[in-house]
């Protein structure tokens, strides 16, 4: 049986500077819940209508572009019908388009429409500013290890970087 990171993550095991493990999942964990915070306030501030699930579909379209929604389901990690509902939905809020693809009527594409693309813009805009806020509470001395942990913690992830989201925004509509 695979062990998770979970089975893995004891007061024993440290990570490399001698800091637990178990320590260290629980300050990604507190950053993880005020970063929510943060895109819940952003997302609703711009859109209450949109669900932060609906907004994270939204992400992964402008930051790879059109995509299957097996594709998104795959990025989002959901079954594939979660992706075909959820995508229902912002078709009918006009943040998304579905089109077929000429050479294969099966496939289609998801892609942002005008409004997908500004209301991401938007959002990210706003959590760019109240996180600013939030850097700028830190110790000056701190900022350079903070922002080096949470590039490999993101790259980790499989994040794409914010600034490569407006390489997929060309390809929209």
């Amino acid at each position: 049986m695979p062990r998770t990171p979970s089975d893995t993550a004891t007061p024993t095991n440290t990570a490399p500077a001698g800091v637990p493990v178990t320590e260290l999942v629980d300050g990604v964990l507190s950053a993880s819940r005020a970063l929510v915070a943060v895109a819940a306030r952003s997302l609703a501030q711009v859109a209450d209508d949109v669900t932060l699930a609906q907004y994270r579909a939204l992400v992964e379209i402008a930051s790879r572009g059109p995509l299957r929604a097996a594709d998104l389901a795959d990025a989002l990690r959901v079954d594939r019908s979660t992706a075909t509902r959820m995508c229902d939905r912002l078709i009918r809020k006009g943040l998304v388009n579905r089109r077929r693809l000429s050479d294969d009527r099966r496939a289609v594409r998801i892609s942002l429409t005008t409004a997908g693309r500004d209301l991401v813009s938007e959002v990210s805009r706003r959590r760019r500013a109240e996180i600013a806020q939030i850097v700028e509470r830190m110790p000056v001395a701190d900022r350079p290890r903070v922002s080096q942990a949470l590039h490999l913690f993101a790259e980790a992830a499989g994040e794409v970087s914010e600034q490569s989201w407006t390489l997929g925004w060309d390809l929209q509509e």
